[in-house]
């Protein structure tokens, strides 16, 4: 894979494996998550990733950012104003899905702010995410192979949505809780891309 930054660490390219954990804590509340940062840093975490569920959760990072070095990613769902307010308070790299951030429009306003700060963005593709989009359509959940397939199909529409728009600083995560799923469509999916895994 070719390497990417988020702040000062290198993911991909042949770099070290780092560590990313996530704060547990109320992101609304700076004072707690910055300790919980600071506890990750001490403990050995390289990047530290923040829930940011709603928009005081995403005003609050510009604080959490002037208290800490540490690489930040901020996880954003559905709403893009939420990535916009998270690159304007120094985020090291955002977690988003093209697909569900409301609109091609809206995907090109979070790549140009991305693009203009140098910030990579984080494909994250849950397998439970799948299953229920799948099992509204379809009336089942898809196990196994069919599962893989789905994750790493779902993944791929999500890079060439952000390929279209010239955007290369990309990092992968396909999670699900069955293990052997997991390497399976890191298995697959690394046939079809040179993008990082993280």
């Amino acid at each position: 894979s070719f390497p990417i930054k988020v702040r000062d660490v290198e993911i991909g390219g042949g770099a070290p494996v780092t560590v990313q954990s996530m704060t547990i804590t109320d992101t609304r509340d700076v004072v707690s998550t910055l300790a919980q940062i600071n506890q990750l840093v001490d403990a050995g975490c390289d990047i530290v990733r923040l829930a940011v569920p709603d928009k005081y959760a995403a005003e609050a990072l510009k604080d959490i950012r002037a208290g800490t070095d540490a690489p930040l990613v901020a996880d954003i769902h559905f709403d893009h104003r939420l990535a916009l307010t998270a690159a304007e308070a120094g985020m090291d790299c955002l977690r988003i899905n093209p697909g569900n951030i409301g609109g091609r429009d809206k995907v090109e306003a979070v790549v140009r702010a991305c693009k203009e700060r140098e910030i990579p963005i984080r494909i994250g593709v849950n397998a439970g995410s799948i299953q229920e989009a799948w099992s509204k359509k379809v009336d089942r959940r898809p196990e196994g192979q069919e599962l893989v397939e789905a994750m790493v199909e779902d993944a791929l529409e999500h890079i060439k949505i952000l390929e279209d728009l010239s955007f290369d600083q990309i990092k992968i995560s396909l999670k699900s809780f069955d293990i052997d799923v997991t390497v399976d469509a890191y298995k697959m999916i690394a046939q079809h891309t040179m993008y990082p895994f993280h």
